[in-house]
């Protein structure tokens, strides 16, 4: 049976925790619109639609900033007893953070709202939206 040094044990432990971490921060996760009726922007003319359309998208732009990612929820260090003899081991607790619920609503309400601008400004056939994409459209 090979033993492990403690040296090899934390520099493999190391590496494994980064791999986590890293791994982790690379999902920013995905929102889907709301629904909301375009007939709540059927009163509004191209230039209006195009001032709300700017609106909702300068409020998009900073709420997407907001990104609360992996947090460290709890680090232990321990010793263990296992089929190599007893060893000790770091577990580090990671979870996204609940501010991202609130953040990920707000967006969901948003890009709801944009698409019904969007929507209705196709509606009245506005040159603005000629190239905007709703959710869902390629």
């Amino acid at each position: 049976m090979p033993k492990l040094s403690v040296k090899t044990l934390i520099t493999s432990t190391t590496v494994a925790a980064s791999v986590l971490l890293l791994g982790g921060c690379a999902s920013t996760g995905n929102v889907s619109p709301q629904y909301i009726p375009p007939s709540t922007y059927q009163t509004y003319d191209c230039n209006a639609l195009s001032q709300e359309y700017n609106r909702i998208q300068s409020y998009v732009n900073n709420e997407s900033k907001t990104y609360s990612g992996i947090t460290t929820t709890g680090v232990g260090v321990g010793i263990s007893a296992g089929r190599w003899g007893i060893s000790p081991n770091i577990n580090i607790g990671l979870g996204q953070s609940s501010n991202n619920d609130a953040r990920n609503a707000k967006l969901s309400r948003l890009y709801g709202e944009r698409d019904a601008v969007v929507q209705s400004a196709r509606m009245k056939q506005c040159a603005f939206a000629t190239n905007l994409k709703i959710y869902g459209e390629k």
